[in-house]
């Protein structure tokens, strides 16, 4: 009876520690009310906030949130800001509302979220918290009729590359790492209690609409869609700039090696001449030569990154222009009826 209570707290322990993977972030109506709200107030301005709730399994729920103070560089301003945070989960706590932090939320402006900053932030909260997510909202996009709300983390295969902050090719091959593989978008489930869920159903009127909604109808998009392009164009130089330092390291590296190449050679037929005159051969390499130190490749994360804002931006603009061309053809069935 003894073993079996031993196997069976054997096999609890052993299932604790594989914890399923991330599949779900279920987030309550109100948080997500509250950090549109937060990020709507303080729009073009970016603003962030900490999430709060539990880890069950395989899903993360969301069930609070409270938005940080304006980030400033006085490092007194930035120590009120940790001390306010405290004081904050102190008060959840002391209320019975969920203190356990969970990840944070940011907004953005026109999808330009991923930055090294923000893997910076994901890597500080992974030291102390096991799984987190970030939520990402953008009130800009918001404005176009579509809910920019999205629950990211990072890859646990590029978390491994960035403690040991190796970028280089051969590294990124060996993992087989590309960069679609940097965040991982976790759906988002929206939950309500069941007491909001039937003074909601209350809240629907019975009647249907009567006016109709022409704003659904407007053609001009084109604000949105120049900031798109523009921002596009901006990091299409970027790129091109990531590029330029790939080519010159790759011209310094053929030289090295041509360099290496004809040293090797002399060396060689200098020893053919030492090994016929009776003389020992000299070390075919030579560390203290200049050419021999290895030229250090720079960093793939920021064209990674830069590559993973262009699709992006991308992506945003075909969304637009498709809803435009959709609009377009129902106002020319319109006026050709």
């Amino acid at each position: 009876m003894a073993n079996t209570a031993t196997r069976s707290f054997l096999q609890v322990a052993a299932t604790e520690e594989s914890t399923p993977p991330l599949r779900v972030v279920q987030i309550e109506g109100l948080a997500i009310l509250k950090i549109i709200k937060h990020c709507k107030e303080f729009s073009p301005a970016l603003v962030t906030g900490q999430l709060l709730g539990l880890d069950v399994g395989s899903v993360l729920e969301v069930t609070n949130c409270f938005p940080f103070p304006i980030r400033e560089e006085d490092e007194e301003i930035e120590a009120e800001g940790a001390n306010y945070q405290l004081e904050m989960m102190r008060c959840l706590r002391e209320v019975n509302v969920d203190n356990n932090t969970v990840g944070w939320y940011q907004s953005t402006l026109f999808g330009s979220f991923q930055t090294v900053e923000l893997i910076e932030t994901f890597m500080n909260y992974q030291e102390n918290i096991k799984r987190c997510v970030c939520i990402i909202y953008d009130p800009s996009r918001s404005n176009q009729g579509v809910l920019a709300l999205k629950a990211l983390k990072l890859s646990d295969s590029f978390m491994e590359l960035y403690r040991n902050n190796n970028f280089t090719g051969e590294k990124l091959r060996e993992k087989n790492l590309s960069w679609v593989n940097i965040f991982e978008e976790i759906p988002i489930k929206v939950s309500n209690s069941a007491l909001i869920s039937a003074f909601m159903t209350e809240l629907e009127a019975d009647t249907p609409v009567k006016e109709c909604d022409y704003e659904r109808l407007q053609l001009s998009t084109s604000p949105f869609l120049e900031r798109n392009v523009e921002f596009l164009i901006e990091c299409m130089d970027d790129l091109s700039m990531e590029q330029q330092k790939f080519q010159y390291y790759y011209r310094n590296l053929s030289r090295q090696q041509a360099q290496q190449q004809a040293w090797l050679q002399k060396r060689r037929s200098e020893n053919m001449s030492r090994k016929n005159a009776g003389e020992e051969p000299l070390p075919e390499e030579d560390p203290t030569n200049p050419i021999f130190k290895p030229i250090p490749e720079p960093s793939r994360l920021e064209s990674f990154l830069i590559t993973n804002q262009v699709a992006n931006y991308c992506n945003q603009i075909n969304g637009v222009a498709g809803q435009s061309f959709s609009r377009l053809h129902l106002m020319k069935a319109l006026h050709d009826d």
